[in-house]
């Protein structure tokens, strides 16, 4: 099978990143971030960041053929760089990309500490049956199978940490795991996957230090928000706020805070946990 151009490039890039890192010291810990090109995950990186964490931004940087919105561009993944983030271009469904990052992670700082899995995308519009095979296969792919990637690479690095360890893996599920949302069923099917992996992770990870929890946000300022309003034929993402019992949406700001509370030691006794974060929309 030949291999997609954006992921052979993404790889090029990789390397040439790593030819470059220096190996740097140990902050408050070492987190990797995917999607962090826009919406929660770049929130996510700027919280971690500002709390004193040393982040490798993960993004694609480029759009999905297969989607017909605009995804995180390379001009704002790499925006994000500075003396406590390094931006890396990698699909976070390409295994071996994903790896390089956690490799620049542990060459750079020594290890890592935190894996968050924040990329994500929507598709829909029609009913389950009618929606078109490649892009039910995006949504899958992105939402559920980039987060197993994520796992596949990230926790054996959370593992290399000498013990104790305080490892956490986190993933950016969604309300629409427990709520069935019209026209919208592979995005729903994506995040209920999810969540039920956070709770065999949080199983299989018992007694090692390492945790694994989920974020589920609601109506959030997100492209992907904007995207579900067109797919409803709303004229804005605002029509949502009515939805959620506290009449507003949400900021990634707001949904990264709860992130930065599960990767620091307060949620120590925390994992296998769906956090609803969605301003009482599930209810």
């Amino acid at each position: 099978m030949t291999r997609p151009r954006s992921m052979t490039s993404s790889r090029t890039r990789l390397a040439r990143q790593r030819s470059r890192l220096p190996v740097g010291g140990r902050a408050r810990g070492v987190a990797l971030v995917t999607g962090a090109a826009r919406g929660i995950g770049r929130a996510a990186v700027r919280r971690l960041s500002a709390e004193g964490f040393n982040v490798v931004a993960v993004d694609r940087g480029a759009d999905d053929p297969r989607l017909p919105y605009s995804m995180g561009t390379m001009a704002e993944l790499q925006s994000l760089g500075n003396e406590r983030v390094v931006a890396i271009p990698a699909d976070t469904c390409d295994a071996e990309a994903l790896a390089g990052a956690v490799e620049i992670a542990e060459r750079r700082w020594g290890g890592l500490d935190v894996m968050v899995a924040a990329a994500g995308v929507i598709a829909g519009g029609v009913p389950a049956w009618e929606l078109d095979a490649e892009q039910e296969r995006a949504v899958l792919e992105v939402n559920l199978y980039g987060v197993l990637t994520a796992a596949r690479v990230g926790i054996p690095a959370l593992l290399r940490r000498p013990e104790p360890r305080h490892g956490r893996f986190i993933a950016v599920a969604s309300t629409a795991a427990t709520r069935g949302l019209p026209m919208l069923a592979a995005y729903c099917a994506s995040k209920a996957g999810v969540t039920g992996l956070i709770r065999a992770l949080a199983v299989e990870l018992g007694g090692t230090g390492v945790t694994a929890n989920a974020v589920s946000p609601g109506s959030t300022r997100t492209s992907i928000l904007d995207e579900t309003a067109r797919l409803y034929e709303l004229a804005s993402a605002e029509a949502f706020a009515a939805q959620q019992p506290h009449g507003r949406l949400l900021d990634p700001e707001e949904i990264a805070g709860l992130i930065a509370w599960l990767a620091g030691p307060e949620s120590a006794g925390a994992t296998g946990g769906d956090y609803p974060f969605d301003g009482g929309l599930a209810l």
